[in-house]
């Protein structure tokens, strides 16, 4: 454990920080998911609508600075690719 008040700090507010991640990233994941899902049922419209609030979570993401753009701006492009490859 730390002694010197700075370093306390720090590793409270890498804490606070880590969970701030953690909790952005899981509702990406989950955004991601029913995307996925609605591909799978070959619901076309449904797949739209999850990927335009996918896109808006990623991007929000991406601006926290919790994925760097490059990584943001992929995962939108294969999503969109996967539901513009729906039937």
């Amino acid at each position: 454990m730390a002694n010197i008040k700075s370093a306390k700090k720090r590793i409270l507010v890498n804490q606070t920080k880590a969970e701030r991640n953690k909790a952005i990233k899981s509702s990406v994941k989950t955004a991601v998911k029913k995307v996925r899902v609605a591909i799978e049922a070959q619901d076309k419209e449904a797949a739209k609508a999850a990927l335009l609030s996918a896109t808006t979570v990623i991007d929000k993401a991406a601006s926290k600075g919790v994925y760097h753009k490059n990584t943001a701006s992929r995962k939108v492009s294969r999503l969109a690719k996967a539901v513009n490859e729906i039937a």
